[in-house]
């Protein structure tokens, strides 16, 4: 792209009014903590090399912990009793995996430096890593969160996760809420380059057809394995894209080519307000690495318990 154009595709992207939350800082642990991003780093690392998809299933934890109170690992708590059902029973929380994980990672850095490190700000640091060690661009984040004193319900996590169908609409006002812009809103569902998209995620799309039209061949080999009657099983998946191991820019060729597993993928490429973001996150990985990076920064920074708020959970699955 020319130059001129570039600068003007950047303002588009970046431009907000976003400002980091309270006293989150960026050398935050400095003095109480200088090696907490090195033991979470070591610790992912570690537990990855035994199973590979842990970096997606990192990433997809701390969107689902971001959306419902803000990223203050309330994700992570278990029920506090047989009565109360943490936000985990949410049919949104369908097929979340390795919470254990950040819990393990918790006891390493407790070793280190007790109680100064929240859960909230390891499961960030976790989720970076995630995507440093999956080939995308190494993100600085601010840190300082705090953990929820409080246990979101259930239907706290149902009322605020989006649904498997968001359209673009919904989507784009979702991220708007956590200060982005179109272009980062974008960027953020690259996400969707790691991992999987579990069959009863896109029955609506592929067994009720009025609700958006898929590419005939595509459609085809969706339902080839994802047939009907799938559904219930957290084993029965179709991967988001040919590379779904490697945090890339494949999931905008994807959906460019018509080849979007999830209705908002599909839709993205149509409209005129997020068509040229795709386009562009497709032909240049580092621009999407960009702009993905500060949306990842936006989306884990809005609303966080800071200062006084909240505690540091030394166990990081229970309040107290």
């Amino acid at each position: 792209m020319h130059l001129k154009i570039v600068a003007v595709f950047f303002s588009l992207i970046f431009r907000s009014t976003f400002a980091y939350a309270g006293s989150l800082s960026f050398n935050f642990y400095e003095q109480s903590c200088p090696l907490v991003e090195h033991v979470v780093r070591t610790s992912l690392r570690s537990i990855s090399l035994t199973d590979p998809t842990t970096p997606a299933a990192i990433l997809r934890l701390l969107f689902h912990d971001c959306q419902v109170q803000a990223c203050d690992g309330s994700i992570l708590l278990d029920p506090e009793s047989d009565t109360f059902q943490s936000e985990m029973a949410s049919g949104k929380n369908f097929g979340i995996r390795k919470r254990e994980t950040i819990n393990l990672i918790k006891t390493e850095v407790e070793v280190v430096c007790p109680q100064q490190v929240s859960c909230a700000d390891i499961l960030v640091l976790a989720a970076r890593e995630a995507i440093a060690m999956s080939g995308g661009p190494m993100i600085n984040v601010p840190l300082g969160r705090r953990d929820s004193s409080t246990s979101p319900n259930f239907r706290q996590a149902d009322a605020s996760l989006p649904a498997a169908n968001i359209g673009l609409d919904d989507t784009l006002q979702l991220f708007a809420k956590k200060g982005m812009t179109v272009g980062e809103s974008v960027a953020i569902l690259g996400a969707h380059t790691l991992g999987v998209t579990h069959c009863f995620n896109i029955e609506s799309r592929l067994y009720k057809p009025e609700v958006d039209k898929i590419d005939p061949q595509f459609e085809i080999f969706l339902k080839m394995n994802c047939p009907f009657g799938s559904f219930t099983s957290n084993t029965s998946f179709i991967v988001n894209d040919p590379t779904t191991l490697s945090f890339d820019n494949q999931y905008f060729v994807n959906s460019l080519n018509g080849h979007g597993v999830l209705r908002i993928d599909a839709e993205m490429p149509l409209d005129p307000r997020t068509a040229p973001f795709i386009q562009t996150f497709a032909y240049d990985q580092e621009v999407f690495f960009q702009a993905f990076s500060s949306a990842f920064v936006k989306l884990s920074s809005s609303n966080v318990l800071t200062g006084n708020q909240g505690v540091i959970r030394t166990n990081c699955n229970r309040l107290y």
